[in-house]
Parts: structure tokens; C-alpha cells; sequence
């Protein structure tokens, strides 16, 4: 792939991971949808586009039962707490909570893993640490604690996804079986607890959010990580926060103070710092 076109295909899948964010806002906060509705909604239609995406591959192969309950269960408080959380937040804020919160729980797990963590690491993760604190403390504080607190579950949650995935061969077809597993769960947790109301318009931004945003968007960004390389992955989804940020103020007209900025010099510049490889791993 040239240099343009992954660029412009890297450029594509961050502007799916902010729409997310943004579409869900726009359901869940407009009081379009109720937030456990949205998030059944939205797992059925991943689900569905994930495994249309499987069988024109060449069919469905089961994907084994390693890291298969942990993946769901860290999609399943992901989609929740993600939409529960958009009650309250504003799309930029939520998005910055969740990246923060993904990567000190991984962090968290290569600790626990006794994984070999540089120096950098140790900083770049008190950083974004740091930022998150930042962003939610008393004292004029933008950020509704308990929309924090559950956006804070949603990380948590995709950082255990991703941890679950690190030993995936096959990216696709473990992503295809675990939304197509979470897809139960979520709906009973929808009928037990959410009041499953929805209008028209809301029902239409949970299956553009689950098809195209989540299906189509992680396909497309399982296809560009290979040749990006970890680093540069990681360093181009420092993006999403400000994308999900614009994308309320334009769609919706949020505005954000300045303390989300200070938090995203925080928390991306800690991210950026444990994303960088060393001379020894680059060679």
C-alpha cells in the first residue's frame, strides 16, 4: 500500500472511531434513544456487518476459546458504559476519557503480565493518568462525575478487549465471534434494565454507529495496523479525541473549556510518550 493511500485509509478509520462518539451523543443525548437500546442496537448491526465481512472473506472459522471470554466481556462494558456515559458527556470529552482510560488499563495489564516496561512507559502513563484526574476534579469541574465514571467503565472495558485480542491470528474473524457472542448478553441487559425507547431517527444512529462506525471502521483499521506498526497506530489515534471534539461542536454545537485542553496535552502527550519505540526496538 503507497504512503497516500494508508494515510488516507488511517484518516478514514479515526474519522469512524470519532463518529462513534458523535453518533452516539446524538442519540443518547438528544433523548432520541434509550442508552442500553442504542448499545443493543448497535451490537447487533456490528454483528451482522462483521459477519457479512467474514463470509465474503471466505466463510466463517471459528476462532477458538482463547481470550474469547474475556474479549466479550470487555465488549459487553465497553458498549454500555460507552452509552451510558454519552447521557451526560460531550462527544470530545467522552472520547478523551475513554482513550485515557484504555491506555492506563493496558498499561495496568503489562504491569500485572510482568511485561518488561520502559521508563517512558512509567511516564507516559502517569501523564495520561494525571490528565484524566485533571479533567474530572472538583473546582469547576466541566465533566458530570457519574457520565466520567461510566465512560471510565467503557475504557476499562475496551482495554480489556484489547488485551483478551493481543493473540488473535486471525484479528477479523476474533472480532466478527465476539460481537456475535455479546450480542445476548447485551440485549438482556438492555430488557432488564433499559426502558428500550427509541425513536426513528435514533434507531438509524445505532445501526450507522454498530454497520459502519464499528463494523466497517475496526475492519478498516485491522487492515492498516500491519503496516503501520504498533507506534505509529497508537500515535494516530491520539487524533480521535479532537475529531470526536470538532465533530460536537460542528454537529451539535458543544463547546469544550479549557480545561479538556489541558487534559489532552496530558493525556496524548503521555499516550505519544509511551507509543514511541527506542532506538534498541525500532533496530
Amino acid at each position: 500500500m503507497s504512503g497516500v493511500r494508508l494515510l488516507g485509509w488511517t484518516a478514514l478509520a479515526m474519522l469512524a472511531f470519532a463518529a462513534n462518539s458523535v453518533l452516539n451523543r446524538m442519540a443518547v443525548g438528544a433523548g432520541a434513544m434509550d442508552p442500553l437500546a442504542f448499545a443493543a442496537v448497535r451490537v447487533v448491526a456490528g454483528a451482522v456487518m462483521l459477519a457479512l465481512l467474514v463470509g465474503l472473506r471466505g466463510g466463517a472459522v471459528w476462532a477458538g476459546w482463547r481470550g474469547r471470554l474475556p474479549g466479550v466481556f470487555g465488549l459487553v462494558v465497553y458498549l454500555v458504559g460507552f452509552s451510558v456515559a454519552y447521557l451526560a458527556l460531550g462527544a470530545g470529552v467522552g472520547a478523551l476519557i475513554l482513550f485515557g482510560a484504555v491506555q492506563v488499563t493496558m498499561f495496568a495489564g503489562a504491569v500485572l503480565s510482568r511485561e518488561v516496561v520502559p521508563g517512558r512507559r512509567w511516564l507516559g502513563a502517569g501523564l495520561a493518568f494525571a490528565g484524566l484526574v485533571g479533567l474530572v476534579a472538583p473546582g469547576g469541574a466541566e465533566v458530570p462525575v457519574a457520565g466520567a465514571v461510566a465512560m471510565a467503565c467503557a475504557g476499562f472495558g475496551w482495554g480489556i478487549y484489547s488485551l483478551a485480542g493481543r493473540g488473535a491470528t486471525d484479528a477479523l474473524g476474533a472480532t466478527a465471534w465476539n460481537f456475535v457472542l455479546s450480542v445476548p448478553v447485551v440485549i438482556a441487559v438492555a430488557l432488564l434494565v433499559g426502558q428500550m425507547q427509541m425513536s426513528v431517527a435514533g434507531l438509524w444512529l445505532a445501526v450507522l454507529s454498530g454497520a459502519v462506525t464499528s463494523g466497517l471502521g475496526y475492519a478498516l483499521w485491522y487492515r492498516v495496523v500491519p503496516e503501520l506498526g504498533a507506534a505509529r497506530a497508537g500515535v494516530a489515534q491520539l487524533t480521535v479525541p479532537m475529531l470526536a471534539a470538532l465533530g460536537g461542536a460542528l454537529v451539535m454545537g458543544e463547546a469544550v473549556g479549557w480545561r479538556f485542553w489541558a487534559a489532552s496535552a496530558l493525556i496524548l502527550g503521555g499516550v505519544a510518550l509511551a507509543s514511541r519505540q527506542s532506538a534498541l526496538s525500532k533496530r
